[in-house]
């Protein structure tokens, strides 16, 4: 069974380089910059933001609906909205940033709507399967460009490959195996790695129906173990640097509570990606985790592609929360 989510996944490394080969105009180091996403863009956000932090600049990563109806946004702040669609709170934080003199950027879908902003940046095709995968990377490629990092920069530019070797690994069809069934599933990694297990988490949502969040390492010691039990799954994602011990030690106690796991890295784990620049591994890890998603809604029937619009309660329930 193939999925229209599965030909999304392998557009992923054309898509990145031809945002790559774009015109992007680049922030101020001089002045603030607020992210502003939700869901799957949140985590982009979270992930440039992050960058900044790197390059020794400041940044916040907020939610966008906060940032529309309750966050300052100030003159001087530069307010970067990224969407897929330029949907409704998207669209209200640049009205909000406009409206006080901040410049405005919005990260936005090929399909969407023009939005009133003084830079309006375009990531791909609207993407034909609910769980959104190339829209990630490629923002996420948009915000690596605009930060013009030089060690940033240059390690975009081994995305692509990167990309591709990670797609001609082998299907993640064990892995799957092991966590079907499992529930909830917990999703772990140690800095930029903790934002792509809550990407992962979400994929998983989306993709599987199964409930799975995703966390850093040091967070899930502190009271999780309280809750952890046999009958779940986890998904633990090997640091790229020292994190003093606390992946072992957490998979030590996942271990001792009878919690499957598997594994995530570019060594011998059991989900693999290739090596590669510790800033880009947002974008390359998430390729493994994309296709386990895949791989477990084969083998349970669900879709990553309907997202469970189809089919009543789920599909009154989240049109009514679409408002």
């Amino acid at each position: 069974m193939s999925f229209l989510y599965d030909e999304q996944v392998a557009a992923q490394p054309d898509a990145v380089a031809a945002v790559l080969l774009r015109d992007i105009p680049a922030l101020d180091p001089l002045r603030p910059v607020i992210f502003a996403g939700l869901g799957t863009s949140l985590h982009a956000c979270r992930v440039a933001a992050a960058w900044h932090a790197t390059s020794g600049y400041g940044a916040l990563a907020v939610d966008a609906h906060e940032l529309a109806l309750s966050l300052p946004i100030r003159r001087s702040d530069q307010v970067v909205s990224v969407s897929h669609g330029g949907g409704r709170f998207a669209a209200a934080v640049l009205a909000k940033a406009r409206a006080v003199g901040a410049l405005t950027i919005a990260v936005v879908g090929e399909g969407a709507r023009k939005p009133v902003a003084d830079h309006v940046l375009r990531t791909c095709p609207e993407e034909r399967a609910g769980t959104h995968t190339v829209s990630y990377l490629t923002a996420l490629a948009t915000l690596g460009l605009l930060l013009r990092d030089r060690h940033l920069t240059a390690a975009l530019r081994s995305v692509p490959a990167l990309l591709r070797e990670a797609l001609e690994l082998a299907a993640p069809v064990d892995a799957a195996q092991r966590l079907v069934g499992r529930e909830p599933v917990l999703v772990t990694g140690f800095g930029l790695d903790a934002i792509t297990a809550s990407e992962a988490a979400l994929k998983l949502k989306e993709a599987t129906y199964l409930w799975a969040e995703g966390t850093s390492v040091e967070l899930a010691l502190h009271g999780p173990p309280a809750a952890m039990r046999a009958g779940m799954g986890a998904i633990s994602l090997t640091p790229a640097q020292d994190d003093g011990g606390r992946t072992e030690a957490l998979r030590a106690v996942l271990g001792k509570l009878a919690v499957e796991t598997v594994t995530c890295g570019s060594d011998d784990e059991e989900l693999r990606f290739p090596g590669c620049d510790p800033l880009v591994r947002p974008l390359i890890a998430a390729v493994p985790l994309q296709r386990l998603a895949a791989a477990i809604a084969r083998l349970t029937g669900t879709s990553p592609d309907t997202i469970h619009r189809g089919l009543e309660p789920w599909k009154s329930a989240m049109e009514h929360a679409a408002g």
